[in-house]
């Protein structure tokens, strides 16, 4: 991995010019509260960018337009979007700058200039709400300080100077804003670019080779694609490799306003906006039936899925003809049905990056549908590795968060396994937090997780003070028997109550054992639990195969307790120290 391609130079400090662009809710102060802020900022933003996008080619498109108009040309769309060169366009003889020019009918010319983008822009536009914010911001006196802020030079959006990815991550940082006063959860949009940038390397590291060789072509999928950062990125890391890729992106969102951010930005960088659907993945899966190369997701974790429990679950009832036909975690987390809808939208040759929290890892008893999910990827081979990130790298939770890599099509010495990385301890502390983000990825930190990926062997890698360790198990590692272990039924003498010669099970003296799937369960019966109850049996009739993944286990270091000794001189010296400062205290 070259350096320069985890180091891109961005062509805008893109957390001061969003806190510029923030600082133009001043003027919505007293009129809308700072919760309400976003409401206007984030359409504004939007529409701004629309229009110094198209400021150039504005002139051609009003010429285009009258000419078409005299030639009594009825469908001028394809025209139109020649003229601007770009797959929307603006036909009002308003500039941006020129609504100023009449105060008086500033709210009417608004709105007329709006109505005249390409219906694309509209559609956009209409996700927002904005109308009524518009008649606000007019009846009480401040849509011309608004629009005269946006048309400062702090303002400017245009895609000459500010890249795809550079303003996804402008409007992330606007969508974090408003989140935040809003009390509402910043992570539900966000994920931040260190953390994608991984998984991407990740994704394409067993086809970086070729693909700089050979060249690419891919589909890309996101079914939470907040504002889409992850496609833009994934589509800026393959390009770094192959500058003539050919790369289709695809995303689904559930919120209207992240939704029409992320529509917004596929249009002005040149990709198909109609690939950019509205609508919740799990039970309006706007892409059914298709199949993706490449799939990268942080869906939301802990979000109950109760609103979309009777689609989901009749779903379910379709087997391996829906997407959900391997089990159905509890209702209170909706994580691993994301992990479903992923795997059965890749392609044989496909992969998947998609993050979660600690839960599906171990959450669900043998015959959950939490364990059977897990069965599917391991009994499918697909599961190809599992990734812990340091806590503290999210803007709204501090908890430990792991990259779950999926593969349809492992390399021939990764079948049968799966690698653990432990790269809890490689990060380094950001200068100044945001929210709970204290930590974040350093390039050379990237690299090293790679290194440790590609090796696909047990060992501890180093870089300084970073720390990567890496295992690689065998799928059976994580396949367990969960076995019923009976006590006989007992008559007052204390002799075991049988019937047709069979001793009968006492429900009260029941219990269970999780048998590790390797193990021959007569010998661990042996071993562990007939030498402490004799009488003991298992009823196989109720035996039951689980799967968990006890990541943590794998990864424990015991650390030998401090010797009594060692304790009691500390606290002696503890002791002297307390009656010193008292002494000072006391002036003695």
């Amino acid at each position: 991995m070259q350096t320069d391609v985890l180091s891109r130079r961005t062509t805008v400090n893109i957390q001061e010019k969003a806190n510029l662009i923030w600082a133009i809710a001043d003027k919505l102060v007293g009129t809308y509260k700072p919760h309400e802020y976003g409401n206007v900022i984030l359409p504004m933003c939007v529409i701004k960018r629309f229009s110094d996008t198209l400021a150039e080619t504005k002139q051609k498109v009003i010429d285009m337009d009258k000419t078409l108009d005299k030639r009594g040309v009825k469908v001028k769309d394809g025209f139109l979007k020649t003229a601007s060169g770009f797959d929307f366009y603006n036909t009002s003889p308003f500039t941006f700058e020129g609504l100023l020019s009449d105060a008086e009918n500033l709210t009417d010319n608004f709105r007329s200039y709006l109505n005249h983008f390409s219906n694309n822009v509209i559609d956009i536009i209409e996700k927002f709400d904005f109308d009524k914010e518009i008649t606000k911001l007019g009846n009480h006196g401040i849509l011309y300080n608004v629009i005269q802020e946006f048309c400062s030079k702090k303002a400017y959006m245009g895609a000459d100077e500010i890249s795809a990815v550079d303003m996804g991550y402008i409007f992330e940082e606007l969508v974090r804003k408003f989140s935040e006063s809003y009390d509402e959860q910043a992570g539900a949009h966000f994920t931040a670019r260190d953390i994608i940038y991984l998984m991407v390397e990740l994704l394409i590291a067993p086809d970086r080779e070729r693909i700089k060789k050979d060249g690419i072509t891919a589909s890309i999928y996101d079914m939470t694609m907040g504002t889409s950062q992850m496609l833009d990125c994934m589509d800026e890391r393959l390009k770094a490799i192959d500058p003539e890729a050919s790369l289709t992106e695809f995303g689904q969102e559930l919120n209207e306003q992240t939704f029409a951010i992320a529509k917004a930005n596929m249009l002005i960088k040149g990709g198909n906006a109609d690939n950019m659907r509205y609508g919740n993945t799990l039970n309006d899966d706007k892409f059914e039936g298709y199949l993706f190369d490449y799939i990268i997701s942080n869906p939301p974790f802990g979000i109950e899925w109760k609103n979309e429990k009777a689609d989901v679950e009749k779903e379910h009832k379709q087997g391996k003809a829906g997407r959900f036909g391997a089990g159905l975690p509890a209702i209170g987390d909706s994580q691993q049905l994301f992990v479903m809808n992923g795997t059965a939208k890749l392609k044989e040759t496909g992969r998947m990056a998609i993050i979660q929290n600690g839960s599906p890892l171990f959450k669900g008893d043998a015959g959950s549908g939490e364990s059977e999910i897990r069965g599917e990827l391991i009994e499918n081979d697909w599961l190809e590795a599992i990734v812990q990130m340091p806590n503290d790298m999210f803007y709204n939770t501090g908890i430990a968060t792991y990259i779950w890599l999926v593969s349809k099509d492992k390399a021939v010495e990764r079948a049968g396994k799966v690698q653990l990385i432990d790269a809890s301890k490689c990060c380094v502390k950001r200068r100044k937090p945001i929210g709970n983000k204290r930590n974040e990825f350093s390039e050379d930190c990237i690299r090293l997780v790679v290194e440790a990926y590609n090796a696909f062997k047990d060992g501890v890698f180093t870089d300084g003070d970073l720390i990567v360790e890496s295992k690689v198990k065998d799928n059976e590692d994580f396949k367990y028997t969960k076995v019923v272990v009976e006590r006989p039924l007992l008559d007052e003498a204390g002799k075991p109550i049988l019937k047709k010669g069979k001793p009968q099970p006492d429900s009260s003296r029941r219990d269970t054992e999780s048998i590790p799937f390797k193990e021959d369960i007569d010998a661990y019966m042996e071993k562990n639990v007939l030498p402490y109850a004799p009488d003991a049996w298992i009823d196989t009739n109720k035996s039951k195969i689980g799967y968990e993944i006890p990541f943590t286990r794998e990864f424990y270091k015991y650390v030998e307790p401090r010797k009594s000794d060692d304790i009691y001189s500390h606290l002696q010296e503890l002791d002297k120290q307390e009656a010193a400062l008292m002494a000072k205290i006391m002036g003695r």
